[in-house]
């Protein structure tokens, strides 16, 4: 999944680097080729990033217990 994830990324800088360069070039297709690759990035790229990272359940140890005494204070035993 890491690399996956890698590529796509790369994926995406190589896209908005082409419509960034077709759009100083005023090229006609350049907005269409910077919109296609924010879909991508909102669509594709950042929902397999929030999968990956929070799929072990990594994000509990950031979570405010409002039972507690001190909600702010980290345990050692959840990290």
């Amino acid at each position: 999944m890491k690399i996956v994830l890698k590529i796509f990324f790369f994926i995406f800088i190589g896209g908005l680097i082409a419509g960034l360069y077709l759009k100083n070039s005023n090229h006609p297709k350049a907005e269409i080729i910077l919109g296609v690759d924010i879909i991508f990035l909102s669509f594709v790229l950042m929902p397999l990033f929030i999968f990956y990272r929070y799929r072990n359940g990594k994000y509990k140890k950031y979570v405010l217990d409002p039972n507690s005494k001190n909600p702010f204070k980290i345990d050692k035993d959840k990290l």
